[in-house]
């Protein structure tokens, strides 16, 4: 059974840290692209961040463009996600994402066939 696992939210002030990290079970994500999103409460949800298969190329939604930093570690079967400058509106619930098709690392969310619980990062004023 495949499992992707999301730690590392929780609450933070504006302008502070938080480092995300995906952990994949059941299966190697070491060819495949991954990604992270993020919704917030009555919000749809949107694209943050996507990396390919190895590490090579990334790719940003304008809003965290600067201040997230995605990477991976292929050894751990590991993403993550390096969140500085936090904004309030940053608050949401992070997921991430793995493709099931190799080279693949896309801004949308269907493309992608395995999906986290989800962890909650909360940014205070």
């Amino acid at each position: 059974q495949v499992q992707l696992v999301e730690s590392g939210g929780g609450l933070v002030q504006a302008g502070g840290s938080l480092r995300l990290s995906c952990a994949a079970s059941g299966r190697t994500f070491s060819n495949n692209g991954m990604g992270w999103f993020r919704q917030a409460p009555g919000k749809e949800r949107e694209f943050v961040a996507a990396i390919s298969w190895n590490g090579g190329s990334t790719r940003y939604a304008d809003s965290v463009k600067g201040r997230f930093t995605i990477s991976r570690d292929n050894a751990k079967n590991t993403m993550y996600l390096q969140m500085n400058s936090l904004k309030p509106e940053d608050t949401a619930a992070y997921y991430c994402a793995g493709d099931s098709r190799r080279y693949n690392f896309s801004i949308y969310g269907s493309s992608y066939d395995y999906w986290g619980q989800g962890t909650q990062v909360t940014v205070s004023l």
